[in-house]
């Protein structure tokens, strides 16, 4: 494709994903859909132009406007990641001289909101918390996340998979924590791979691993995997359960629900049973209360804890969203508690870096339900479930991921035991 071609495709995709109507990886992946006469060299280039600006948006737009033009344009040019001589031959004498130019300022000398990129309403707390740890983080967040993959260990061992990756072309080193993972750098075509198409691998970070191993769920057990989205913790935990026991993946949403269902026949799993619901006080939840051995409540929240993966989220979330959030936390967290028998187990876990979403849940659950649940030091359930360097994962009792300093997502997890 024509240099001028494709910077003008960038910049009308560039366009499409700062109107924030839809997750950019929605807007990304329609916008191929439309155009497949790009190559993978030019989608890439696009994609990860895209998320450059994402991740560095008040950066760019501060030093884009010194420019003249669209202003989409001007950030696709600071952002760029294509091939840097196909760049210049699209660029007029103009923009190449101001190119150089914003390229030579010093950002270690500009305020602090442009060298972190946050909104102030997220930077604040995470500073707070955080302390010198601040600007480790921010870097992490900058950069692209590595891809994980879970083990099928109901199909195969972790040590004969990644042998069979190696032999393929794919050097994949076993995950620090995750006994279950196996982490790739680059984006290799998954569904090329023997392995993964054997359902022997998914695609899966191993921080979210590392929430369906808190569960702990065993053989023969009914289990319920409370928001299983697209299902990537339910099928870790039908792995668990050997297939055996009922496993219910209960979601509002069919159309994540139905994603599930290629992702199962690969798995070899028959003990998962999908169930669309209407809301967490739903009649077929309620006719399971009192019976469920684990229950795993991965609820919806701000996402914060996957900038890396998606950057938009730090600009398409408010104070007010996350407000909501934590309304419909309690109440999923409550409703899910009421499925438990005495002696099992409960897991609320986010993607959120918050502490409101997480800390703030778990405590004032703890509190409000102090005569039938006794909370469980995440670092135990860690350790008993051969998580490795388990200390390391927690802040007191819960797990506190942080891409920083684990290299997964930002994920929180609580664990209660009914008593």
């Amino acid at each position: 494709m024509h240099p001028n071609a494709l910077l003008e495709l960038a910049t009308d995709l560039l366009h499409q994903v700062l109107q924030f109507q839809s997750p950019a990886d929605r807007v990304v992946s329609d916008f191929f859909r439309t155009h497949r006469e790009l190559g993978s060299r030019e989608r890439h280039s696009l994609a990860e132009t895209t998320y450059g600006v994402l991740r560095q948006r008040l950066l760019f737009q501060h030093l884009a406007q010194s420019g003249k033009g669209e202003m989409e344009r001007r950030l696709v040019l600071l952002a760029w990641q294509g091939n840097e001589g196909f760049l210049r031959a699209a660029l007029s004498e103009q923009e190449q001289q101001w190119l150089e130019q914003v390229k030579a300022v010093n950002r270690t000398a500009l305020p602090e909101k442009l060298r972190h990129n946050l909104p102030e309403w997220l930077a604040e707390p995470l500073a707070a918390a955080l302390g010198e740890d601040f600007w480790p983080l921010v870097d992490s967040l900058n950069q692209a996340a590595p891809l994980d993959l879970r083990v099928n260990t109901f199909k195969a061992k972790r040590e004969d998979v990644q042998a069979a990756l190696k032999a393929g072309g794919i050097d994949a080193e076993i995950t620090p924590h995750s006994p279950w993972g196996l982490r790739v750098q680059g984006k290799p075509t998954l569904n090329k791979v023997d392995a993964f198409n054997r359902g022997e691998i998914e695609v899966q970070d191993e921080g979210s691993q590392l929430l369906a191993l808190l569960a702990d769920a065993k053989r023969g057990e009914m289990v319920v995997d409370f928001c299983a989205g697209a299902g990537g913790k339910t099928l870790a935990l039908g792995a668990s359960m050997r297939n055996t026991g009922r496993l219910y993946a209960f979601d509002t949403s069919g159309h994540r629900l139905a994603a599930l269902k290629p992702r199962l026949a690969r798995s070899g799993l028959s003990n998962v049973y999908p169930i669309q619901i209407a809301h967490e006080r739903d009649d077929r939840i309620k006719r399971l209360a009192g019976k469920i051995d684990r229950v795993l409540v991965d609820a919806p929240c701000s996402g914060l804890g996957t900038l890396r993966r998606n950057p938009d989220m730090k600009w398409r979330q408010s104070p007010q969203s996350v407000e909501e959030l934590k309304v419909k936390q309690a109440a999923i967290l409550a409703s899910a508690a009421r499925l438990l028998k005495p002696g099992g187990r409960l897991v609320y876990a986010t993607c959120s870096l918050l502490d409101g979403e997480n800390e703030g849940i778990a405590t004032a659950f703890s509190e409000a339900h102090a005569k039938d649940f006794t909370p469980l030091p995440a670092v135990q359930a860690l350790e008993k479930a051969h998580a490795g360097d388990a200390a390391s994962l927690v802040r007191g009792d819960y797990l506190r991921l942080w891409p920083h300093r684990h290299g997964t997502d930002g994920f929180f997890a609580a664990v209660w035991e009914r008593r």
